[in-house]
């Protein structure tokens, strides 16, 4: 209901700037002389409940919201719409086109924009926030987008870190850009975390990303970086033809789900036995990576969940993806953060509930990982 009345304050505030041609305090452009006049009240009914709207007025009294009309107390679906347009990455002429559709009202792409980007602040304060001392899990991972950078289209990597709280529920941690290769980027991201407020996480969850791994340990040294096992299938079938692929994966089970390191090593052996001759590029994936990929059996069943995968960050990029494939080539990077925000903050809107069996997992994190869990449960009860 919040958000709600805030982003149609803000559309009202862009519309009044739309109508007088001058920002708030800003010099006045129009030949009528005409300025801003305070606000009055008008309380609204839509989906979300009644909503108190602070409506700006000009001295002429010749200002017309078009959003929330005059005498109009009902904005049935208007809430939702809002939110939809905002957070589908439709572009200008794609909203200007489905409010006239909705709503019957003319709506300029240019007023759009200005009501769009309103949300700028929200997305720099958003990626500056305090984060918690503590995320157990942290997985990362990217999607890539088109961006349009010295009037040339190129494809950036878009990096989107995700967090598991205390409570067990997911938390989106930030968004960068990959404006360089290899640690020197990771350090930087890393970094951007910490000077946040976050002081200490049990367990990386990646999918292989070149130098991460080493500038976690540079700035996170007790933290473990654990392989998703999910990305190594994937890049061990890239080598398989289909005819074996579901044989291939079924002998891969063993090694991941073996109940310990020793056993995962046999299992490994016993793979490279069946397999080494026709596809030995298979086990070569899974040597090379092996101590990112053993962690996992240090820990029970319920840790094992959680770090098992990377697919808690990758059911997020995958709706990510449908957002920004509907735009294109996004013209900059304020644009994209932009978006993408919206989308996101839709999204952890129903992520409400902990991740399955994060008591027990929480238990055994007590059990491995002692103090460094402990002090912050005493800390978050007092």
């Amino acid at each position: 209901q919040q958000l709600s009345k805030g982003l149609l304050e803000r559309v009202l505030e862009a519309e009044m700037t739309h109508h007088l041609g001058h920002e708030s305090g800003g010099n006045v452009s129009n030949s009528e002389g005409n300025t801003r006049n305070g606000k009055g009240k008008k309380r609204v009914q839509g989906e979300f409940g009644k909503i108190e709207l602070e409506i700006p007025r000009d001295r002429q009294g010749s200002f017309e919201p078009r959003i929330v009309p005059k005498h109009q107390r009902m904005i049935s679906g208007m809430d939702e719409k809002i939110l939809s347009l905002y957070a589908r990455g439709m572009s200008t002429r794609d909203i200007e086109a489905s409010l006239k559709d909705l709503y019957e009202v003319e709506v300029s792409p240019s007023l759009i924009s200005q009501v769009t980007d309103t949300v700028k602040e929200e997305v720099k304060a958003w990626q500056s926030r305090v984060l918690d001392e503590l995320y157990p899990v942290i997985y990362l991972d990217c999607i890539f987008v088109k961006l349009r950078k010295d009037g040339v289209v190129r494809s950036q990597a878009v990096f989107v870190a995700i967090g598991l709280n205390l409570e067990g529920t997911k938390e989106v941690l930030g968004l960068w850009i990959e404006h360089n290769e290899g640690a020197t980027f990771w350090l930087g991201v890393l970094n951007d975390l910490k000077n946040r407020g976050l002081e200490d996480v049990f367990i990386f969850c990646v999918d292989g990303l070149k130098g991460f791994p080493e500038a976690i340990e540079a700035v996170f040294p007790h933290a473990q970086v654990q392989l998703c096992i999910v990305h190594l299938i994937r890049n061990s079938l890239n080598y398989v033809p289909w005819k074996d692929k579901k044989a291939v994966a079924n002998d891969l089970k063993a090694i991941y789900n073996a109940a310990n390191e020793q056993s995962a090593e046999q299992a490994l052996s016993t793979f490279e036995t069946t397999w080494n001759t026709q596809y030995p590029s298979v086990a070569q994936v899974w040597r090379r990576h092996w101590q990112r990929i053993i962690p996992l059996f240090n820990y029970p069943t319920e840790i094992r969940k959680a770090i098992y995968t990377t697919n808690v960050i990758e059911s997020l990029n995958y709706s990510l993806k449908k957002v920004v494939k509907t735009r294109g080539a996004f013209p900059d990077e304020d644009a994209l953060f932009k978006v993408l925000y919206l989308a996101i903050k839709n999204l952890e809107a129903k992520w409400t509930m902990p991740i399955r069996d994060w008591k027990k997992a929480l238990n055994w994190f007590a059990v491995l990982f002692g103090d460094r869990l402990t002090k912050r449960l005493d800390t978050r009860n007092s």
